[in-house]
């Protein structure tokens, strides 16, 4: 009787240290699958303010640098990003006053950024292309909704101000103060 127990408890218990039953297997997987659909929409979430985060700091930098290269070029506001851009020696046409990748490129985060350029001011300074009296730098989301929900955009008045769906487009010189687009708060 009693080898029949013992040859009983080893049967079972070599039957549970071969592996999990199907049943295990189909309420792991759906406790996984609940966890993922609570954590992938917060992540989307999540990931979306970041852009939108991303969007507006990189459109500061632009706006300060804007501030900077007019004050210390006197040649109004730089004619383009890549002006903005640059490695050192500085000059009125390499300001060295954002990086490269930030000048170069019209997509970062999630966001296709634009530069439009106002009318040129009058003589520049010698050596130096004509900057502008005006510009309007945008950001607007690559896919509305997915990378990021809202526009932005600024000016020389270096408010930054939001488009609320995303879908609008570029604004345009000047179109920064058009009241679709309230300032940020």
């Amino acid at each position: 009787m009693c080898s029949q127990a013992i040859s009983a408890k080893r049967r079972t218990g070599a039957r549970s240290a071969a592996g999990f039953s199907l049943i295990e297997l189909l309420i792991v997987v759906g406790i996984i699958l609940i966890i993922a659909s609570i954590a992938i929409p917060n992540y989307m979430k999540s990931r979306m303010v970041a852009n939108e985060a991303a969007a507006v700091e990189n459109i500061r930098t632009i706006t300060t640098a804007e501030t900077t290269y007019n004050i210390s070029y006197g040649n109004g506001y730089a004619p383009t990003l890549l002006t903005l851009g640059g490695k050192p020696p500085v000059s009125c046409n390499n300001a060295a006053l954002i990086d490269d990748v930030l000048a170069a490129t019209a997509l970062r985060s999630g966001y296709n950024f634009s530069y439009a350029a106002g009318p040129a001011v009058g003589a520049p300074p010698a050596g130096c292309a004509p900057g502008l009296n005006l510009y309007t730098v945008a950001a607007m989301p690559v896919v509305p909704g997915s990378t990021g929900q809202r526009g932005f955009c600024a000016d020389p008045s270096a408010v930054i101000r939001t488009e609320p769906t995303g879908v609008a487009g570029n604004p345009g010189v000047g179109g920064c103060a058009d009241p679709g687009w309230p300032a940020l708060r």
